[in-house]
C-alpha cells in the first residue's frame, strides 16, 4: 500500500474516539486522508482529526454531524461505520429494552449514517463504505446471542448494500474482528469473577493465542477503503486470529 494512497480523500469514522475507530482514524490520517471522528465522547480525539458529538441512535444527531463533517472536509469519500455497543447473555438473558438499544446502535446506526453520507459518496471519485462487523456474525459464540444477531445483520446488510450501490460505483465491505484489546473488552474483563482467567480464555479461543490489536483491524479497514482495492466489494475480511476459519487439533498430552 502507498504511504499516501488517501491523499486528497476525506473520511468519516463513527465511534472514532477510541479502540478500533481511533486506530482507523489515525491510520487514514497518516496515509493522507482528512478525517472526521463522530462519537458520543469525542473529546479525546487528537488533531489534525476533527471531531463531533454524534449519537448514531438519533437521526437528527447523525444528519447534523454528517453535514458538519462534509462541509468542513469538503465532501465525504469514505465512511467507516464503526460505532457499536456490546452485550452478553443467552437467548433468555437480555430484556427487550436491551435488544432495542443494541439494535438501535449496531444496526440502525449503520443505516442512519449510511443514508446521511450517500449523497456525498455519490459525488466522490473513490467512494467506499467499510462496516465494522464481528466474528460473532460467522461463528457461534456462547453468551453472545444479542450481539451476534446485531452483527449478523451488519454482515447481511453489507452484502445487500454492495449489490444496491455497485451501479453508483460505491464499494461496500466489512471487517470481522475477533476479540480485540479495546476499552470495552477491558471493562468486560473487569466485571468477571476472575479477570485474569477470563482474559486467558479469550486469548486461548483465538488460534494465534492472543487478542487482536486495534491497529490490526485498522489496517484491514484501510485496505478495504483504499482506492487500491477498487475491485473489492461485497466481501467480509476476517481479522480474528484464525478464530472462525481454523480447526486446530488439541495439544497432545505430554
Amino acid at each position: 500500500m502507498s504511504d499516501l494512497e488517501f491523499d486528497g480523500l476525506t473520511a468519516v469514522v463513527t465511534g472514532g474516539a477510541s479502540g478500533i475507530g481511533l486506530a482507523t482514524a489515525q491510520l487514514l490520517t497518516a496515509r493522507g486522508a482528512r478525517v472526521a471522528c463522530l462519537d458520543l465522547n469525542p473529546q479525546d480525539v487528537p488533531e489534525p482529526m476533527v471531531r463531533a458529538h454524534v449519537d448514531v441512535a438519533d437521526e437528527e444527531s447523525v444528519r447534523a454531524g454528517v453535514t458538519w463533517a462534509a462541509e468542513l472536509l469538503g465532501g465525504v469519500d469514505i465512511l467507516v461505520n464503526n460505532a457499536g455497543i456490546g452485550a452478553q447473555g443467552g437467548i433468555e438473558d437480555n430484556p427487550d429494552h436491551e435488544w432495542r438499544q443494541v439494535l438501535e446502535v449496531n444496526v440502525l446506526g449503520v443505516v442512519r449514517t449510511t443514508r446521511a453520507v450517500l449523497p456525498y459518496l455519490r459525488r466522490s471519485a473513490a467512494p467506499a463504505i467499510v462496516n465494522t462487523c464481528s466474528v460473532a456474525a460467522t461463528a457461534g459464540l456462547p453468551d453472545r446471542v444479542l450481539y451476534s444477531a446485531s452483527k449478523g445483520a451488519v454482515l447481511a446488510m453489507t452484502r445487500a448494500m454492495a449489490a444496491d450501490l455497485v451501479a453508483d460505483g460505491i464499494r461496500v465491505t466489512c471487517v470481522n474482528p475477533g476479540t480485540v484489546a479495546t476499552p470495552w473488552v477491558d471493562r468486560l474483563l473487569g466485571r468477571a469473577d476472575d479477570p485474569a482467567d477470563e482474559r486467558a480464555a479469550l486469548r486461548a479461543r483465538q488460534p494465534l493465542g492472543r487478542l487482536v490489536t486495534p491497529d490490526e483491524v485498522a489496517a484491514a479497514i484501510a485496505y478495504l477503503a483504499s482506492p487500491l482495492a477498487g475491485a473489492t466489494t461485497g466481501t467480509d475480511l476476517a481479522v480474528d486470529g484464525g478464530m472462525d476459519g481454523l480447526r486446530l487439533r488439541p495439544p497432545r498430552p505430554s
